[in-house]
């Protein structure tokens, strides 16, 4: 289905405005049980009202994570539930991470692989590399003195820490079909390569 014009703008109005009572709604309790579960139901509620009167849910959900991670997270919480909403969306992280490259691999066993198709992952992965180099080093370069990164952390920032999870669920979404096929064996070669073992090493990151 075509998304509808204007359907971003609402969404990240939709955001906003759901960021906004989420806000308001933790800055009134001091509580971490439910505080953590207000951060869920935000997701999942505004998720699901999104999509009912037909804005970008993914946006919105931006959105909102934008005003809660940083003025509710600044202005609403305590250390505690700060600590405590952390531990609860790094295993929910987790759990999902796990199912989603759970389901690559029953996928990638049932997608075939012709060598047109590896070629074209091949350049899809220099594609993502120089567009990561791109949007890293550029402003890295542009304002050196404001981010302040030791030498060498936009090689850290281009090669490190890309995770292909939303690429993988947006294919898996697709209808099914040759296309979606071809692009699901495209989109697996790229985000095994970006998740190979010593990209995400936190201990890079500190060199």
């Amino acid at each position: 289905m075509a998304a509808r014009p204007g359907s971003g703008i609402g969404g990240i109005a939709f955001g906003a405005l759901l960021g906004y009572v989420t806000y308001r709604l933790l800055k009134s309790i001091d509580s971490h049980q439910e505080e953590v579960l207000l951060t869920l139901a935000a997701v999942m509620g505004g998720y699901t009202l999104a999509a009912r009167i037909d804005v970008s849910g993914p946006l919105a959900m931006v959105t909102a994570g934008l005003i809660i991670g940083h003025q509710g997270r600044a202005l609403a919480m305590s250390d505690k539930t700060r600590l405590h909403i952390d531990m609860f969306w790094e295993l929910f992280d987790a759990i999902l991470n796990s199912v989603l490259f759970m389901l690559i691999g029953m996928q990638v066993i049932v997608v075939a692989f012709p060598t047109n198709v590896l070629v074209a992952s091949a350049g899809a992965i220099l594609i993502v590399l120089s567009a990561r180099l791109v949007s890293v080093a550029a402003p890295i370069v542009s304002f050196k003195r404001a981010f302040r990164l030791p030498r060498g952390a936009w090689q850290v920032l281009t090669w490190g820490g890309l995770r292909g999870g939303i690429s993988v669920a947006l294919v898996l979404a697709l209808p099914p079909g040759p296309e979606s096929k071809v692009l699901l064996a495209m989109t697996s070669p790229v985000v095994v390569f970006h998740s190979r073992p010593g990209t995400d090493d936190p201990r890079r990151s500190r060199a």
